[in-house]
């Protein structure tokens, strides 16, 4: 398979009950280079206009920008494009791979030593504001953990225990609402299913991290590894989504999206990742008056043909 294309377009519409004074926002807007993906274009509009604007890198390597609003305005407009290349996922055999006990062991600040790729894990191996560490999603996650059995074996037996338990339920939830609520519910969007999937992992010691994003609309053609028939499409698509990558040695790091039961591929652009999604939310600030406010998001994925570059 050779690389594809997208173009994104992310709208973002607050509109505020009465005038706002003065903004502070911080904006995960920008899409990651690693690996497979490559940001081939990015530019974000802005209204009203900042009267700051500057760029940085986060704790976590992720690209922010962060804007400073001084005139009064009683709307706040975002609009990012982007360009992205995603080159395909490498065949993995989730049956290999070091075995979840060892990788477990190991995530211990003695046994990690000084190895730099597993003290990068162990920032994702603790409990963070959105994903506690407790024993019910570490009961949750047992049954998939089979004694002997890989990381990604163990993680991918997980990720379909949750799509079959769990229904994707948009309105069902809040960012806001406990983990705990979820779980009772059995229902919520991908952020509550990527932050439960994390919480049940970290929850047996190993390590896993939020991935946010966007998603396109519909599986391709020859997608075998869906669960649903290869025209359904992906639940969680025309807005930010939400999935979990899961340290896999020697694999590293492998994206699964438990909403759609699916291992990460080509379908999936990712913007930012952290512990959970208060790292990496798209646009949070700090607002001097507003009152009451209403918000719009507005997401599409195209497909673009490929570049001579990309093949």
């Amino acid at each position: 398979m050779s690389s594809v294309r997208y173009a994104v377009r992310h709208e973002t519409l607050y509109r505020y009950s009465r005038g706002v004074a003065h903004s502070h926002q911080q904006l995960h807007l920008t899409p990651r280079d690693s690996e497979r993906q490559r940001c081939l274009e990015h530019a974000v509009s802005i209204t009203p206009q900042p009267s700051m604007r500057a760029e940085y890198t986060d704790a976590f390597g992720n690209r922010v920008t962060r804007v400073e609003i001084d005139r009064p305005h009683d709307c706040l407009s975002v609009v990012a494009d982007m360009q992205v290349s995603l080159a395909p996922r490498p065949g993995i055999d989730p049956r290999q791979g070091e075995s979840w006990e060892r990788v477990r062991d190991r995530l211990c600040y003695a046994a990690c030593a000084r190895d730099a790729a597993w003290l990068e894990a162990l920032r994702f191996r603790s409990e963070s504001p959105y994903v506690r560490v407790k024993r019910v999603f570490g009961e949750f996650a047992r049954d998939c953990l089979t004694p002997g059995a890989s990381v990604l074996a163990g993680a991918e037996a997980l990720m379909a225990k949750m799509h079959r338990e769990f229904t994707y339920a948009p309105g069902a939830t809040e960012i806001a609402t406990p983990l705990l609520e979820v779980f009772g519910k059995r229902s919520g969007v991908c952020q509550d299913f990527a932050h439960l999937m994390i919480a049940s992992l970290r929850s047996v010691g190993l390590a896993a991290r939020y991935v946010s994003g966007y998603l396109r609309t519909q599986a391709p053609a020859d997608a075998a590894r869906a669960p649903a028939p290869a025209t359904s499409p992906l639940q969680g698509a025309d807005a930010s989504h939400a999935w979990v990558a899961v340290f896999a040695p020697p694999f590293g790091w492998v994206q699964l999206d438990p909403t759609n039961n699916v291992c990460v591929d080509q379908d999936h652009v990712a913007l930012a990742w952290g512990r959970d999604f208060g790292d990496v939310s798209p646009l949070r600030g700090v607002i001097l008056g507003g009152g009451a406010h209403t918000l719009g998001v507005r997401v599409a994925v195209q497909r673009l043909e490929p570049a001579g570059g990309d093949a």
